[in-house]
């Protein structure tokens, strides 16, 4: 059996880190425009206890969602020691493009995917690269199209990269702009039949009904600018979509597996807040009559990340791996799942043997 298998990871994380008293002078006001009347101490304060981000990291100007792809990619590449030429599929998950300040017209042309391939400077012609946009479980969907690519025998090895600057796109009047940072991460993914490492199996879940409008681009709070310039998030509605279906479509894919629950050792789920992702573990572990946690069950970097999207789950692997996240450590065998949820809304997750 051919088994998509990852053999290299690679991240870029920005040099520069921005604390939460970074916002004390801030004026913060809802989406209906109004001003809110508590002290920005206490919003801050009160930000902290709800999503656990004590600083954010953000892209230096002058460096681009490609730029940082690319440094991501240089890694992984040199990780998995591959020739470059060899790579078949570069696909690249981001949300806003090439943006060279906060505010700047969103480039989508050429792709990003197309830039990192030409700043990696791989002449290969068969090296296909095309973006997704597809929210936040943008890099988890580019592996699972990684994957059907090579279960389908048409490619072996690809380049699977989660790329955003989201500072440029955040609205200062907005107390949900200090969830969102930058970053980029990235892994080689290849064709494996010699063992039984690699994806297991996988699942999706798309509701664009009313769940349309829970993240959008729009105006600022304050009213100052109009046009729809800024990330904006239903954090109430977003958290509330999350904690009912995110557990379900975790048990799906975990059950078509085929594997036994209390051999799970790890979950890398989207770093987007982190008491809605500590409780959708939790719903997901008691969907199986699991009370309690497993223990070192879920990595976590929120708090000195921050919420950087595409970027969250490749970076957060990349970092296990390395041991820069406690005690986490994956070893060979474990059997592992990635899981995220964002903009569309869409949700999904990748049952995995290291």
């Amino acid at each position: 059996m051919i088994r998509s298998k990852i053999i290299g990871t690679g991240a870029y994380i920005p040099t520069e880190v921005i604390a939460n008293h970074c916002f004390l002078n801030s004026d913060f006001f809802t989406d209906d425009g109004s001003k809110i009347e508590q002290s920005t101490e206490t919003i801050i304060r009160k930000f902290k206890a709800i999503t656990g981000i004590e600083q954010r990291r953000y892209a230096r100007q002058g460096i681009s969602a490609s730029d940082m792809g690319a440094f991501a990619a240089e890694e992984a590449i040199k990780r998995s020691g591959i020739d470059r030429e060899s790579i078949d599929l570069i696909i690249v998950a981001h949300n806003y493009g090439e943006m060279d300040h906060p505010g700047a017209p969103r480039d989508m042309v050429p792709s990003v995917a197309s830039r990192i391939k030409n700043k990696l400077e791989i002449q290969s012609t068969s090296c296909i690269p095309y973006d997704i946009i597809f929210g936040c479980p943008g890099w988890v969907q580019g592996l699972i199209q990684a994957d059907m690519a090579i279960r389908c025998g048409d490619v072996r090895t690809c380049l699977v990269i989660g790329t955003d600057t989201l500072s440029r796109v955040l609205d200062s009047s907005d107390r949900d702009s200090m969830i969102f940072s930058d970053g980029a991460g990235a892994c080689i993914v290849q064709a494996d039949n010699s063992s039984s490492s690699g994806i297991i199996n996988t699942a999706v879940r798309s509701d664009t009904g009313i769940e349309l409008d829970y993240i959008i681009s729009a105006g600022e709070n304050s009213g100052a600018v109009e046009e729809p310039r800024f990330i904006k998030m239903k954090g109430r509605k977003v958290y509330e979509y999350a904690l009912k279906y995110v557990p379900q479509a975790m048990k799906e894919c975990f059950d078509r597996s085929g594997e036994d629950i209390h051999d799970l050792k790890m979950i890398f789920l989207h770093q987007a807040n982190d008491k809605m992702d500590e409780a959708i573990v939790k719903r997901f572990f008691e969907l199986y009559d699991i009370a309690e946690l497993p223990e070192n069950v879920m990595p976590m970097n929120i708090s000195h990340m921050g919420n950087s999207s595409v970027a969250t789950i490749p970076t957060l692997l990349h970092q296990v791996m390395n041991k820069e996240i406690g005690d986490f450590k994956v070893n060979k065998g474990d059997l592992i799942m990635f899981a995220s949820v964002g903009a569309g809304m869409n949700i999904n997750a990748i049952t995995y043997r290291w």
